[in-house]
């Protein structure tokens, strides 16, 4: 099971939060079956999104990300919840694209440049926050970096990695958000630029058997980093038969009676998980008497 693991420096400057997220992109690549590529760029936005959760105070609170650009992998959504459940959808699972001159998975061509990156957070208020920015590069991490600095004003570092075997499986999967807090003075902010430019890519030190505690000291060298907490992690979807009932409630009686009319049974495939849910357009009807 992963666990999202918090840090803080010793003085106080300092924020971290990062995860090895292996365990549960692997479930959502079997639940999915998704092409290299896209698997990459899903597994990245959910490792974010469970990073950006850190800040959630209460079970029933949840974070989401919804990147709507002009990839080929359409929509992508992502779900946190407080209580450490996560979910995760792609429009296009199957898509996929040649590696880049580089070698590497192009993640920025699936998702796209063009387009806005969602971040809708449910804090138990009258309505969700909802902010948005542009995105930056397509690559997840740099366009939840831009997100704090323009939606936030947080200086903040983000680093995701998903590396995927030949075969198609996950071979690790982590991130890292490391946040100055206020008062930061110029050679702090100095020190931790320079040991992030001097920082491997995260899938390298998950697949030298690094750890988590690794990925942060080295992220905070000079600062002395404290371990405030850790909270497990997991793929787990909501769904349930009555709440896809009561949606389709809402096509309204006339549209029911004309499916029933037909003989025709409604069948609902959830996105996050693929389970299939089967109605009667009769057993609908029931409720208008």
């Amino acid at each position: 099971m992963s666990k999202l693991t918090r840090a803080i420096s010793e003085n106080g400057g300092v924020i971290i939060y990062a995860i090895d997220s292996t365990d549960i992109i692997k479930e959502l690549q079997v639940l999915h079956e998704m092409s290299a590529t896209a698997v990459a760029a899903l597994g990245r936005l959910l490792t974010g999104n469970v990073l950006m959760s850190a800040t959630l105070k209460n079970e029933k609170d949840s974070i989401s990300l919804r990147i709507a650009g002009d990839g080929l992998g359409g929509i992508l959504l992502t779900e946190v919840r407080g209580t450490g459940e996560v979910r995760g959808y792609i429009e296009n699972p199957h898509a996929d694209l040649s590696s880049t001159s580089l070698g590497k998975l192009n993640v920025k061509g699936l998702v796209g440049t063009s387009g806005t990156l969602y971040v809708i957070k449910d804090l138990g208020l009258k309505e969700p926050q909802i902010g948005m920015v542009p995105l930056v590069s397509g690559e997840i991490a740099e366009d939840i970096t831009s997100y704090y600095a323009n939606s936030e004003q947080i200086p903040t570092v983000c680093a995701l990695g998903v590396l995927i075997d030949k075969d198609l499986s996950v071979l690790n999967s982590g991130g890292f958000l490391l946040q100055l807090l206020p008062g930061a003075t110029d050679d702090e902010i100095s020190t931790i630029e320079n040991n992030i430019n001097n920082m491997p890519s995260i899938t390298h030190y998950l697949q030298n058997s690094k750890t988590i505690v690794d990925i942060i000291d080295d992220a905070l060298t000079g600062f002395t980093p404290n371990i405030l907490d850790e909270q497990e992690i997991y793929y787990h979807c909501s769904c349930n038969a009555a709440r896809f009932e009561k949606s389709l409630i809402t096509l309204g009686k006339e549209e029911l009676q004309r499916i029933a009319s037909e003989g025709d049974d409604i069948e609902i495939k959830c996105q996050f998980c693929n389970k299939i849910y089967h109605f009667s357009a009769e057993s609908l009807l029931s409720n208008f008497k």
